[in-house]
């Protein structure tokens, strides 16, 4: 009976967790799948300019992948954090992805169930006043805030180095962080991921108001009008 209890148990973590789960086993896969790709192909470029190749240890230790992950990372959470803060203050008629177009903002104590309003399930957080109450109102968009600066920062030190290498190769000086974050270089790794991640929730929120997937929460029921807003399947 405990062992069949443990099974049950498991069966229905694994369950409430799908999602969370199967991006994670996702991810490490395509990280892991980047890091061979990019190992065979940095090594192709050593053997062809003459260089020593790499173990694929080497090259997921190196400036030049984790410049190549970082600028991925910090142009994702970019994405999260300005549509989780945009979506308090604008909207979108007809789509999913936006809040009715009469709740626009931050939304009253009774709405948000904090302060006086919170209930016997909501976060203690939730229940505190002041300091506590703001930071955890915005614990989501100030995490995805942080992340994205850890990111970038990230970036700027891995891409500065990975950068630095390749001018000395060519001996040409080095650029300080400073001269390397506000270069062309810099730039233009950063815009180019950014423009993606923009249109990709650009088309999203316009797409989403006249397509649709069944069972999906960010599509609207099949039978929605193209008007309804804020409505989720």
């Amino acid at each position: 009976m405990v062992l069949r209890r443990g099974v049950v148990e498991a069966v229905r973590w694994l369950k409430e967790n799908s999602l969370a789960l199967a991006f994670l086993i996702m991810f490490l896969l395509a990280v892991g799948g980047q890091a061979v790709a990019g190992a065979l192909q940095f090594n192709d470029r050593q053997l062809a300019e003459g260089g020593e190749p790499v173990t694929i240890l080497q090259y997921v230790t190196s400036s030049t992948f984790a410049v190549d992950v970082a600028e991925n990372w910090q142009s994702e959470y970019l994405q999260f954090f300005l549509f989780i803060v945009l979506t308090v203050w604008l909207v979108q008629k007809g789509s999913p992805e936006s809040k009715k177009l009469d709740s626009m903002g931050a939304e009253s104590d009774h709405q948000q169930q904090v302060g006086a309003h919170a209930t016997s399930q909501s976060p203690s957080w939730a229940k505190a006043k002041g300091v506590r109450l703001w930071l955890y109102s915005n614990s989501l968009g100030l995490v995805m805030g942080l992340l994205f600066l850890l990111s970038w920062l990230a970036q700027s030190v891995a891409g500065q180095a990975a950068y630095n290498a390749e001018r000395l190769s060519d001996l040409r000086d080095p650029l300080s962080w400073g001269e390397y974050v506000t270069s062309p270089e810099f730039w233009d790794r950063s815009l180019q991921n950014w423009q993606s991640e923009l249109l990709a929730v650009l088309s999203m929120v316009v797409l989403s108001i006249y397509l649709r997937q069944r069972g999906s929460p960010e599509s609207k029921p099949v039978g929605a009008s193209h008007l309804a807003t804020g409505v989720e399947g």
